[in-house]
């Protein structure tokens, strides 16, 4: 017999998974706690029984976007180049496969507990750095890994608005993540 918090928590994953699917087909406009409730095939007051509001259900999304991804980061294996690169990949694949949830990871923290969101961002932020430690100096650390993060936060926002497909600039984001780490692996960029 399924216990009550078994329950609870089954009909939580059911709601964020759903969320999720409906955030990737259509935006944040397209996730109202109705749909997502139906999505999820639980009653039309469950949502209201796990989450306050819309922004709390887009929050967790968020949240666990980033508890995936720091997971994904801590996984790379090679050798610090290696890593690296796949690191930065990890993160233009999501911009790729799920941009409305990639801008909501991005955008402002909100909802009942922003915390959330903020310690799931630092965590990943903190697998990131350990990689980019094994490349630069401690000195240097802080100061590349946020290029390097915001770098390829850029190169994301490019691609997803089409930059990348005019010719002007002759590289795709995946050249650009390449040059990105052979800069910092090959130390052109530190001085």
């Amino acid at each position: 017999m399924v216990s009550r918090a078994e329950s609870a928590a089954s009909t939580r994953r059911a709601l964020l998974d759903a969320a999720a699917e409906l955030l990737d087909e259509g935006g944040p406009e397209a996730v109202t706690l109705r749909d997502v409730g139906a999505r999820a095939g639980v009653s039309r007051g469950a949502p209201y029984g796990h989450f306050a509001d819309k922004e709390s259900l887009l929050a967790a999304v968020a949240a666990e976007g980033w508890e995936r991804l720091g997971d994904e980061i801590a996984a790379q294996r090679g050798t610090p180049p290696d890593r690296l690169r796949g690191a930065l990949s990890r993160l233009v694949t999501i911009g790729r496969r799920h941009p409305h949830r990639y801008r909501q990871m991005f955008g402002p923290p909100a909802g009942e507990e922003p915390g959330r969101v903020i310690r799931a961002s630092c965590r990943t932020q903190e697998e990131f750095l350990a990689i980019v430690s094994e490349l630069v100096d401690e000195r240097d650390l802080h100061r590349y890994g946020a290029l390097l993060f915001t770098g390829v936060s850029g190169i994301i926002a490019a691609e997803l608005s089409g930059h990348f497909d005019t010719g002007t600039w002759r590289t795709s984001a995946d050249d650009l993540v390449d040059t990105l780490v052979a800069i910092i692996a090959d130390g052109r960029g530190l001085a």
